[in-house]
């Protein structure tokens, strides 16, 4: 090799070195300017400034726990004890909680020196540690306190509202009515409402104790109360997972039913007709690139909100998904089994039913279960939008901020029916394809 091929092949080596090292530099330099125009962009460090981290905890302390409120009437006198401010849930006549006390002055102790006091004459006393008692009388729709001009942060005050925040439970005072929230961990009232003769009654008690409930035996009545339970729900929940299940079922099996058809005219060797291919595929283009939750809105005005009107825009994106799989395994199905099975006289439609269907069926049955177990998800957000499904209930629960540990039960319920639905779709798949140890 002369000098002139050497320095040749010295320059290339050199610019290769360049070229890698450039690389090298500017690609995580691409990626840190995209980032930081992200952040900048999306105003990052703002939205962490006005996050409100207080509610954020109040939320949190929600969804593990419940809080029982006792409340005045400040225009009748008549007072209230019921868990999570619920109608269902208001305790019975003659019963309250052990921790409200009195008769003429209703004294209501939070804990670690936290006491309210209902007065007579629409008055309140609230003691509270470290700071002077705090007087409220409530005339009209206006509130007459002793607060000092300078209040504490946990404490907002105006002549119409006065709200107390503290870490045994919160206060709220306004000219209708005097309300106190006081804080327990648990899902009170999960398994029986108040009403019940199963309410607070040991899982032993029902089951070998003597018959609480004359008409009905202990473990009918038990799980008709439970399941009757008129603050979670539990029937109506059930239903609710049910139809999400369905309509995720629906439009998956559905949609495959469709494009296994459209994809033998969407792939080559099977349609020979270029414009027929084109128009198929621009179809399928046409239905995959709306997204389901456009098709919900678009087919809600049409039809109407409800469960099937999920399940068909399930249907419509999909079936532009799978006419894409399918249709490409098609191209990639192996010739020669198809000229085997024609070797016997086979007739066309037979070719297909023998030669096509055989080589396909793996690919098409694990992409239609991971899109049935996929489909399980969405139909909870698309029901939320056609009223349908766990999805509606969960969406209910969320406007009303007020029962956050019922937003925790149906996030659980929906992560528990993905986890079953991912094991089935997983044990199915290796029922029908086969499964490698």
């Amino acid at each position: 090799m002369t000098s002139i091929d050497l320095d040749t092949t010295k320059l290339h080596a050199d610019a290769l070195f360049r070229r890698k090292r450039l690389i090298g530099f500017g690609i995580p330099a691409v990626i840190l300017a995209y980032l930081v125009y992200i952040f900048l962009a999306f105003d990052i460090q703002g939205l962490a400034g006005r996050a409100n981290w207080d509610n954020a905890a109040t939320l949190a302390s929600d969804s593990w726990s419940h809080k029982v409120h006792v409340t005045r009437d400040n225009r009748s006198g008549e007072i209230s004890y019921t868990v999570e401010g619920e109608r269902r849930g208001t305790y019975p006549d003659g019963q309250r909680p052990d921790w409200v006390t009195g008769d003429e002055v209703i004294t209501i102790d939070l804990g670690a020196d936290h006491v309210v006091r209902y007065l007579p004459e629409n008055r309140t006393e609230i003691e509270i540690p470290d700071f002077p008692l705090i007087e409220v009388e409530a005339k009209g729709r206006r509130l007459n306190s002793n607060l000092p001009g300078d209040l504490p942060d946990w404490i907002s005050a105006s002549d119409r509202r006065i709200a107390i925040t503290t870490p045994e439970g919160r206060i709220t005072l306004t000219g209708a009515r005097t309300e106190v929230f006081n804080y327990f961990p648990g899902w009170e009232l999960f398994w029986f409402t108040l009403d019940s003769p199963y309410h607070g009654q040991g899982l032993s008690r029902i089951l070998f104790g003597e018959q609480l409930d004359p008409t009905r035996g202990n473990i009918e009545g038990a799980v008709s109360d439970w399941w009757n339970n008129a603050m979670w729900r539990h029937k109506d929940v059930a239903w609710a997972i049910g139809e999400t299940i369905l309509m995720a079922f629906l439009g998956t099996m559905g949609a495959a039913i469709l494009a296994l058809p459209l994809a033998f005219l969407a792939a080559k060797g099977f349609s020979p007709v270029m414009f027929l291919r084109a128009a198929t595929r621009r179809l399928f283009d046409f239905f995959r690139g709306v997204d389901a939750l456009i098709w919900t809105v678009v087919l809600a005005r049409a039809f109407g909100p409800g469960p099937l009107t999920g399940a068909l825009a399930i249907l419509i994106t999909d079936t532009g998904t799978f006419g894409k799989i399918f249709s490409e395994a098609l191209e990639n199905v192996d010739q020669k089994q198809i000229e085997g099975v024609a070797s016997t006289g086979a007739k066309h439609l037979q070719r297909y039913r023998f030669g096509v269907i055989p080589q396909v069926v793996p690919v098409l049955l694990a992409q239609i279960l991971y899109f049935l177990e996929s489909n399980t998800r969405s139909a909870t957000i698309i029901g939320a939008i056609t009223g349908g499904g766990i999805g509606l209930m969960l969406t209910q629960a969320i406007q009303t901020q007020k029962d956050w540990e019922e937003v925790a039960y149906y996030i659980v319920l929906i992560i528990v029916m993905v986890i079953f639905m991912d094991w089935f779709s997983g044990w199915l798949r290796g029922k029908l394809i086969g499964s490698k140890d």
